[in-house]
């Protein structure tokens, strides 16, 4: 959302206003038309060429700023996914009872970022999921702390507390850059610079008394695309455009496969009965020897 509305409302919106100044232009130029001579006409198609160059500049500058925002939070997403799949893991070396909370609380903090990113632009539920969160990150380092205390700090509990440090550092990065926006007097810059343009593209036409209402409309309605994507990139939990949560999906079923998928050994034999059973499979191979070497033999004789 930007300015309390959806990206679609928005187009509209700016469309909408686009067409408006368009026509507006358009008459003030007809207005003017008798009043304007060829110097005017020329000095307006200079101001006209330097408003679109400024439009270009804009754009390619907004662009750029709200897609390298868009990459670094998939990044952050993915750095997350890898950090949680290491803990998990390493975790796995620690003792059974201390394994089992751990790992425990590792799924649960999975399922509270999954609950993250599927809240939208819902602010209870955004503010629920990121207490879970940090209550279960509080959880896992009270853990470590009561480990530590009473002497348990193995070298997998160092490993351990190791990952859960990159946990909270990355998930401290991610909650950043979730707030890190294009800034607003850019994006309004850029709309005003387009309205500009559109503008005295409008208005020079009314002085050749000229209209252009299929080029026009479309070059508004261009502009206006690019303007929503810029919003929509900007705005990780809503639009079309979204970070997706396939990563952390993947996750989520990696980990209950491993929880799950842990499969019992099968019992090894006595030892004594795996002798004989070695001496009776090494005395049949010795039989079937003689047997080939006998039948060698009876065949050369003959």
């Amino acid at each position: 959302m930007h300015w309390g509305l959806d990206e679609i409302i928005v187009f509209f919106i700016v469309v909408a206003i686009f067409c408006v100044v368009l026509e507006l232009a358009f008459r003030l130029g007809r207005h003017h038309r008798t009043h304007s001579n060829d110097s005017t006409r020329s000095h307006l198609t200079v101001l006209q060429t330097a408003l679109l160059g400024l439009l270009a500049l804009l754009l390619g500058f907004n662009f750029a700023m709200a897609t390298s925002r868009f990459e670094a939070r998939k990044t952050l997403i993915q750095d997350e996914v890898t950090v949680i799949g290491s803990t998990y893991l390493r975790a796995k070396l620690l003792p059974s009872d201390l394994r089992g909370k751990v790992t425990a609380l590792l799924k649960d903090y999975v399922l509270a970022r999954i609950e993250f990113m599927r809240a939208g632009t819902d602010e209870k539920l955004l503010k629920a999921a990121s207490e879970s969160s940090r209550t279960i990150e509080d959880q896992l380092w009270n853990l470590a702390a009561a480990a530590e205390a009473q002497g348990e700090a193995t070298a997998a509990m160092n490993l351990v507390i190791q990952s859960l440090t990159d946990v909270y550092n990355v998930n401290e990065k991610r909650r950043a850059e979730q707030d890190n926006h294009v800034p607003a007097t850019v994006i309004n810059l850029l709309f005003v610079v387009a309205i500009g343009a559109l503008g005295f593209i409008a208005y020079s036409y009314g002085l050749g008394h000229r209209r252009r209402h299929g080029s026009t409309a479309v070059f508004a309605i261009l502009i206006a695309m690019v303007f929503t994507i810029i919003l929509d990139l900007d705005q990780p939990r809503s639009g079309f455009i979204r970070v997706g949560e396939e990563s952390m999906l993947r996750l989520q079923e990696d980990l209950n496969r491993m929880s799950s998928g842990n499969e019992r050994p099968r019992p090894r034999k006595p030892r004594q009965e795996r002798i004989a059973g070695n001496a009776d499979n090494a005395r049949s191979q010795i039989c079937q020897v003689r047997s080939q070497t006998i039948a060698c033999q009876s065949l050369s004789a003959g």
